[in-house]
């Protein structure tokens, strides 16, 4: 009789058919109710309702995203020049959407995938045009300017390799006393003219007149203006080294400084009677900060009208972002793009520009 017992018990167990007192062993429990997982365990599946139920916080990560990209100049600077941190890595943005798309299919979340589209189409929208290269040939006139860093162990090596971009005229700043001979002794062999205001130098192959400071409201020189008498007619060429910005913990992004004087940059610029105008320099922004709009609202970025991809300059270790610029007034771009590292911490860049 035990031995009856026990066989019949073991049949209940294995074949299913017991009288419910034992769970079937082999038996596999279907799709859940709400059609996201089987029975309970293994991952999400593709299919039913749930891959539209999940993922709701993916989505709504992703459409803020979508809105901070479109909407940047809306981000408030209130606290700690929020907006303007954000725009000077306003391409890097882009770099959330992958980070997303791996969150929403692990979730397997149909919702987070569609909403994922609408930064992926605001980037490409804001940035797709600067991925490319739309540098063409030689211009009428070629200029390059470059933040040397008052450091640069080998400024005559520097200027050496600023001169073999052909350029007609080079704009230096952070030239220290110390080293303005060096600089002054590579290039004025190549360049037959040649003023420097404060840490700001100009050099060119056509003559120069004109020249003088311009007030950034620093209260030392450290921008200058003249006029270039180039073959093709007069050109007014700007040069400027804008107040540094910093990120703190406590202050945030300070630039207030930087900020008033882009606005004094602007007024010079814009009362400026040359019709055609050349900015060069380290402007410790980008093109997409509003606080450099005095400058950037009249005036065209080289790069981003007839440039080799984004053109970051700093740092030159890891470039991350374009705040060395080439804009134009009256001038169209032809080509625009970067040099190579020199000893200094910033990229050199060049632009060739047509009348």
């Amino acid at each position: 009789m035990a031995r009856a017992g026990m066989a019949e018990v073991s049949g209940t167990a294995d074949d299913g058919r017991g009288d419910g007192r034992y769970p079937a062993a082999h038996h596999v429990p279907g799709p859940g109710p709400r059609g996201g997982r089987r029975g309970g365990d293994g991952p999400p599946r593709w299919r039913g309702p749930g891959m539209w139920r999940r993922g709701w916080l993916l989505a709504f990560v992703a459409l803020a995203l979508a809105a901070a990209l479109l909407l940047h100049a809306k981000v408030p600077n209130s606290v700690g020049n929020l907006g303007s941190l954000w725009e000077t890595f306003l391409p890097w943005g882009g770099l959330l959407v992958p980070v997303l798309l791996v969150g929403a299919l692990l979730r397997r979340s149909a919702t987070a995938l569609v909403a994922l589209l609408v930064p992926a189409v605001m980037w490409v929208g804001l940035f797709g045009g600067q991925v490319s290269d739309k540098s063409g040939g030689k211009g009428d006139l070629t200029v390059v300017t470059h933040n040397v860093n008052a450091g640069n162990p080998d400024p005559e090596a520097t200027a050496r390799g600023l001169m073999r971009s052909g350029a007609d005229v080079v704009a230096l700043q952070e030239i220290s006393d110390g080293q303005a001979g060096a600089y002054e002794k590579a290039l004025d062999g190549t360049y037959g003219h040649h003023k420097r205001v404060g840490t700001v130098g100009l050099w060119s192959k056509f003559p120069m007149k004109d020249t003088r400071t311009v007030d950034i409201k620093m209260g030392w020189p450290r921008a200058m203006r003249t006029t270039v008498a180039t073959p093709q007619g007069d050109v007014a060429v700007y040069a400027a080294h804008m107040p540094s910005v910093r990120v703190q913990f406590r202050s945030g992004f300070t630039a207030g400084q930087r900020d008033g004087s882009a606005t004094a940059l602007g007024e010079a610029i814009a009362a400026d009677k040359t019709g055609k105008v050349v900015l060069l320099g380290d402007l410790n922004g980008t093109m997409n900060d509003r606080a450099l709009a005095p400058i950037t609202s009249q005036m065209r970025s080289t790069q981003g009208a007839a440039g080799d991809g984004f053109g970051f300059s700093w740092p030159a270790a890891f470039p991350m972002a374009r705040i060395d610029h080439i804009m134009v007034k009256g001038l169209e771009p032809v080509s625009s793009w970067t040099l190579p590292e020199t000893g200094s911490d910033h990229l050199p860049i060049a632009a060739s520009v047509d009348f």
